[in-house]
């Protein structure tokens, strides 16, 4: 599999995960989570589930199948999701660590099982990252201005793109799944 020089960076993000292997969980029934917040870290810890069962799941033979040319593989989404995961939060005030950079990519390697191996670990910590960079922005914060992409926004708006990236890339991994015969783990048996 070879991956663009672009993504790169992106993959340096994923291998930040290991820093925030130590941390506390954050559930929405934190005391300092309220409201929006606290649906959106419920949610996301419902796609970590999903994202994470589904990576495990699909073997390893297919982390470099892809539907056409051109488009990311199953490995590919899964660690674009990982950096995503790591990236977005910056718009909402919530840098990842400043380790990562220093790290060596788990998601850069055509060995398909490191790959498999390393894709699952960085999702499995990007989104107790996610949770964290949810649970960090205050209520009162969320009208703050902010860029999105070169554009005026609010963190409540940059927080709904992080949360619907996610749906969107899931969706997109479900389709993959099934395509190469891997029925979603949680919807086995119905």
């Amino acid at each position: 599999m070879n991956h663009p020089q672009a993504l790169i960076p992106a993959m340096l993000l994923v291998a930040a995960a290991g820093v925030l292997s130590t941390a506390a969980p954050v559930d929405a029934q934190s005391a300092d989570v309220s409201g929006l917040r606290a649906d959106m870290i419920a949610d996301i810890s419902t796609m970590e589930s999903k994202y994470v069962g589904l990576a495990e799941a699909i073997p390893a033979s297919a982390y470099d199948w892809s539907p056409m040319e051109g488009v990311r593989s199953v490995g590919e989404v899964f660690c674009h999701m990982a950096a995503a995961n790591f990236g977005i939060p910056r718009f909402f005030g919530v840098e990842a660590p400043a380790e990562a950079e220093a790290l060596e990519p788990k998601c850069d390697t055509d060995d398909l099982a490191a790959l498999k191996e390393g894709a699952v670990e960085a999702l499995s910590q990007s989104f107790v990252f996610a949770r964290e960079a949810i649970a960090a922005v205050p209520d009162a914060s969320l009208d703050d201005a902010t860029k999105l992409f070169g554009r005026d926004t609010t963190k409540r708006a940059a927080m709904l793109l992080y949360v619907t990236h996610m749906h969107e890339h899931l969706g997109q991994s479900v389709a993959y799944a099934r395509s190469n015969g891997v029925v979603p783990p949680w919807s086995a048996g119905n």
